[in-house]
C-alpha cells in the first residue's frame, strides 16, 4: 500500500508545485542583503540564497521548470516515436530499414552527451532544452512501437481489416496503437524521470536555464559552493529531485507489474 500511495502523493505535490509557480504571483528575483544565506526560519521557509533570494519562491519556480519540460519532452518523444516506429513497422522494406539505421546512429551515443552537444550548439535556453532533448528521446519509443508493430501486424483482425480495404493509416491508428499503449505509457513514466534528470543535468552545466530563472540543476550548482556553510541551498531542489525520480519510477514499475499478464497471479 505504501509502495502504491507514495509516488502518487510525491507526484500530485510535484504538479500541484508547479501549477502555484504558473499562476500564483512569487518573488523568486527579489534580492535582499541582509538575507543572504539566511537559513530557514518562520518567515522563509527554506532560507535565502547567496544573493538574497527566497530559496521557497525558486524551488516553486524550479518545479514548474521541470514539469513543464518534462511533459512537453516526453509527449512530443511520445508522438513522433510512436509514429515514426509504428509506420516503419507496418510498410516495412526500405522505409524500416532506412528507419532501424537512423535509430542505430543514435543509439551510438550516449543520449545525454549528445542533448548537451545539441545544447551547446543551439545555445542555452529553455526552448533549446526541449529540443535538445526532444531530438534524442524519440528513439526509444520508435523502437518500442516497431517490435510491438511487427508482432501484431499479422494477427487475424489486422489482416481482416486490411482484406477489407482498410486504409493503412486506419489500421495502424484503430487496430495496432490500441493494441501497444500499455507499453508505451510504461516507457512514458520511465521516459519523465530521465528527461527530469537530464534537464536538471542540462542546468546543472549551465546549459539549460539561464539566471534569473531557477532550475532545480541550477540551483543545485549555485548551493554546491557553499556546502559547507549554508546546506539548505542544495538540501531542498536535491532531496526534490530524489524524490520525483523515485516516485516516477516506483509508478512506472507498478504500471509494469499491472500491465504484464506473465506477473499477475493466476485466480483459482
Amino acid at each position: 500500500m505504501i509502495r502504491f500511495w507514495f509516488p502518487i502523493i510525491i507526484l500530485v505535490l510535484w504538479a500541484l508545485s508547479a501549477v502555484i509557480g504558473a499562476l500564483v504571483t512569487l518573488n523568486p528575483y527579489d534580492i535582499e542583503l541582509m538575507h543572504i544565506l539566511t537559513p530557514p526560519n518562520a518567515q522563509a521557509w527554506l532560507g535565502y540564497d547567496d544573493l538574497g533570494r527566497p530559496i521557497f519562491d525558486r524551488f516553486i519556480l524550479g518545479a514548474t521548470t521541470s514539469f513543464v519540460v518534462g511533459i512537453t519532452v516526453v509527449t512530443i518523444c511520445a508522438i513522433v516515436g510512436t509514429a515514426i516506429g509504428s509506420f516503419s513497422a507496418y510498410f516495412g522494406g526500405w522505409i524500416d530499414l532506412l528507419v532501424v539505421r537512423v535509430i542505430d546512429v543514435f543509439l551510438a551515443f550516449p543520449g545525454i552527451l549528445l542533448a548537451i552537444a545539441l545544447a551547446s550548439v543551439m545555445g542555452p535556453g529553455i526552448e533549446n532544452v526541449v529540443i535538445a532533448l526532444s531530438v534524442v528521446g524519440w528513439v526509444g519509443y520508435a523502437r518500442l512501437a516497431r517490435a510491438q508493430v511487427l508482432s501484431l501486424k499479422q494477427r487475424e483482425h489486422v489482416r481482416a481489416a486490411v482484406a477489407l480495404g482498410v486504409a493503412p493509416f486506419g489500421v495502424i491508428w484503430r487496430h495496432l496503437l490500441p493494441l501497444t499503449l500499455a507499453p508505451l505509457i510504461v516507457e512514458v513514466t520511465f521516459g519523465i524521470a530521465g528527461v527530469v534528470i537530464s534537464e536538471a543535468g542540462l542546468s546543472f552545466l549551465g546549459l539549460g536555464v539561464q539566471p534569473p530563472d531557477a532550475s532545480w540543476g541550477s540551483m543545485i550548482r549555485d548551493g554546491s559552493r557553499y556546502m559547507l556553510i549554508s546546506p539548505h541551498m542544495v538540501l531542498a531542489p536535491g532531496l526534490s529531485l530524489v524524490l520525483v525520480v523515485l516516485s516516477v519510477n516506483l509508478l512506472g514499475d507498478r504500471m509494469r507489474d499491472h500491465f504484464d499478464v506473465k506477473r499477475r497471479p493466476v485466480e483459482r
